[in-house]
Formats: C-alpha cells, structure tokens, sequence
C-alpha cells in the first residue's frame, strides 16, 4: 500500500501546474510512431502521457528499479487500454530494449539518483537511433530544500558536463521550470 501512495505522489507533483506537464510534453515534441524510455517511471504519469503521443505505432519503454512502480504502471495501462506500454526491471534493460531503437530517453528528477552517470550515459547511447535525444528534468541546486533533502538535486552545469564526457551535446535547453533544469543533448 505504501508503494501505491509513493506513485500516487510522484504523479500528483508532476500532474501539478507548477511542474507544467503541457510545456514539457510541448518541448518534447514527440511524434507518433517513436520510442521512448522513461526511466525513473516512478508512478507513470508522464509514460501514460507519452504513450497517447507515440500512438499504437510507438513504445514507452518504462524503467524502474522498483517493481512494484512497474506492477502499478502496467495495471494502470492496461486499464486504459495502452499496449504501447512496456514495463522494464533497471537490472533488464540491455536485454529488453533493442539497441539503435530508441528516439528519446525521458528522465524527470532522477539524475541525481543514477551512479558512475557517465558511464551509464556512455552505455545508453547504444539504444539511441541517430538523431536520438536524452531529456532530463532535474532540480536546481539553488532551489528551497523544503521537500527534498541535499543531494537530490543536481546543477545544470553538472549535468552539461558530465553529458559532453558521455559523448553528447547540449541541443536544446528550456527554463520554464522554476526548480528544475530541462536540458536536452543529442548523441555526438
């Protein structure tokens, strides 16, 4: 129960207007027939989101470390009747999701959670079709630490740098988030 209440939670603050979903669904300009992961997918709102944009014809690969996120998600997928939902254990992903497949990685305050970003970056790439994307919604450093604690939160700056080491480039960056950073870098 406490797992549903976690979900129900990350999908009421990124429902919410200050987090402006419209904008960032805008800014990503997904189109049907692409595929996209979302890791991190936590309680699903943006993958169901996602999974409206990309159509019948496209997947939302959804990426979790925890399975009851997934549990929850596929449920509610299939109550809605998406089937371009895939639901995706962390520890699975290179064997799940084909390489050269993907056309966005989707990733919303999660950064600071990943290890060795680098490398895990440099490792993503392989599923990026040419002209691939990795989105990443991230908290400011200098944003009030009311509801988060330190270290979940990650500069701008940060994430530029350790994206170039990985082998991108800043393509795009949005600042209408007050307390998040919207970056987006292609593959080379």
């Amino acid at each position: 129960m406490f797992e549903f209440f976690k979900a129900w939670s990350f999908n009421r603050r990124a429902s919410s207007p200050g987090s402006k979903p419209e904008e960032v669904l805008r800014s990503l300009a997904l189109r049907e027939g692409e595929s996209i992961i979302d890791v991190g997918v936590g309680g699903g709102f943006y993958a169901l989101k996602f999974a409206e944009l990309v159509g019948s014809k496209g997947i939302v690969y959804c990426v979790d470390v925890n399975p009851s996120f997934l549990k929850l998600l596929a449920g509610r997928a299939l109550k809605k009747g998406f089937q371009n939902i895939k639901t995706v254990p962390a520890s699975q992903m290179d064997s799940l999701i084909p390489p050269n497949s993907i056309d966005c990685i989707f990733l919303r305050n999660v950064y600071h959670h990943l290890d060795n970003r680098v490398g895990y970056f440099r490792n993503m790439s392989k599923f990026l079709k040419p002209g691939g994307r990795v989105a990443i919604i991230e908290y400011k450093t200098e944003r009030k630490k009311v509801f988060k604690p330190d270290g979940h939160y990650t500069s701008k700056d940060k994430i530029v740098d350790e994206m170039m080491s990985a082998g991108y480039r800043l393509s795009n960056s949005f600042d209408f988030l007050k307390e998040q950073s919207f970056t987006v870098f292609s593959k080379g």
